[in-house]
């Protein structure tokens, strides 16, 4: 589980709900279902028209991607590779087949099976550059889907506050019902805003946050395949993936090795 999704969601809402009671508001009067209907429905049915039904019904699964996906650790993932280029200096790059088994990446797997196989050193690159484009690509996709979800709920909240206010004006004959039906009115503004900000927007980018995380721990392992492939030593292997790493990651990195 991702604490910090989780934590703030939870911190915004927290929020939210402590400033009606301190503005001396009712929690249970902000729960208006016309207007649930309005905003959730509305927004969901735009999504869904203008998505392929596919990519709109998998809605549900990046948000759980966003709060329970994890990406490995890159200093893990430069550990194994540099085992695996000394098992391929000591005892070349044919043995590497024989722990296959225990390489916990499927992409890893894939470009060592490749480079023991002997395909030519650029199609290797090609293949795993275009796997790593088309990731990009899906995730890109999928945080749109968010970011449109984000864009139609204000607008959705804007047309419920519309029909609160046409008909409060057509029963202007009783004054009183006057500011309750105008807090009802606002009520769906208030829900769009609340999807837009403390929803979809974060989880949109909390989506973009561990694409950019998944595509820097891709172009590792294609750089210590490649380098594999290439005979490198692995001290050059681990210097080469070393420079991904921000300085004081690569420090403690290295101050682990020492140890």
């Amino acid at each position: 589980m991702d604490i910090a999704t989780v934590g703030g969601l939870a911190i915004a809402a927290i929020c939210c709900f402590l400033s009606i009671l301190l503005g001396g508001g009712n929690p249970i009067g902000m729960i208006n279902i016309p207007s649930v209907i309005v905003v959730f429905g509305g927004s969901t049915g735009a999504v869904i028209a203008a998505f392929p039904l596919a990519k709109s019904l998998g809605l549900p699964s990046l948000v759980m991607k966003a709060v329970f996906g994890t990406t490995a650790d890159p200093a893990v993932i430069i550990k194994d590779i540099v085992k695996y280029a000394e098992i391929a200096r000591r005892e070349g790059i044919l043995s590497l087949e024989n722990h296959i088994e225990e390489m916990s990446d499927e992409f890893i797997v894939r470009g060592i099976k490749m480079a023991v196989d002997g395909t030519d050193p650029e199609l290797i690159r090609v293949i795993m550059e275009t796997e790593l484009e088309a990731m990009m690509d899906r995730h890109m996709q999928g945080k749109m889907v968010l970011d449109q979800f984000g864009k139609y709920a204000p607008a959705f909240g804007m047309i419920g506050t519309l029909i609160g206010l046409i008909l409060m004006l057509g029963s202007m004959e009783d004054p009183s019902t006057i500011g309750p039906s105008m807090a009802v009115a606002l009520i769906t503004t208030l829900y769009g805003a609340i999807i837009a900000n403390a929803f979809a927007g974060p989880i949109g980018d909390k989506l973009y946050s561990k694409d950019q995380e998944e595509t820097q721990l891709k172009t590792i392992i294609i750089a210590g395949v490649m380098s594999i492939q290439s005979g490198d030593n692995p001290r050059v292997v681990e210097s080469k993936l070393l420079t991904y790493l921000p300085p004081a990651q690569r420090e403690e990195f290295l101050a682990e090795q020492a140890a």
